[in-house]
């Protein structure tokens, strides 16, 4: 979506790194629940500014809490356009390497020895189901990731 719309683009992962390093929450990278109930009332009011500007901001991360539209009236949430996008297991047994490939892409990881396609499973289970049992429309990567979000957005 940064590519085709050339939207503003906040990575929630570094809002996370740019507090925990600056020493304005004595939470760390591994406290994935803490962490989203402290980034998600700063980021829920990023959304509101950026909607009642009428600016589009493409926000990426997993630190969103599964419940997030009861903290948007219905003038905030037709502004909204939420992607959920989660892969699924033989997605990730067949692409591993290539998913570790682009690990780095968007943000240098020093270090992801702790990502194994076993717990990459699980972080994708944890998070698609959790926002398809809340209503969410996840869309789950089976064979193309390019195909997929490509359909997603509408190419």
């Amino acid at each position: 979506m940064l590519e085709k719309y050339h939207w503003p683009y906040l990575s929630i992962d570094h809002l996370k790194m740019g507090l925990i390093r600056s020493g304005n929450t004595d939470l760390t990278p591994e406290d994935d629940d803490a962490l989203t109930e402290y980034l998600w009332p700063i980021v829920r009011e990023m959304v509101k500014t950026a909607i009642e500007n009428r600016q589009n901001l493409i926000v990426e991360g997993c630190y969103v809490p599964f419940d997030w539209r009861k903290d948007f009236d219905e003038k905030y949430l037709a502004s909204i356009r939420f992607v959920c996008l989660a892969m699924t297991d033989a997605y990730i047994d067949k692409q591993f390497d290539a998913i570790m490939a682009h690990a780095s892409d968007l943000e240098n990881r020093l270090d992801d020895s702790y990502c194994t396609a076993r717990w990459l499973k699980a972080e994708n289970h944890k998070y698609g189901e959790g926002f398809q049992r809340a209503g969410e429309q996840v869309s789950w990567i089976e064979r193309d990731y390019e195909e997929t979000i490509s359909r997603i957005l509408g190419l």
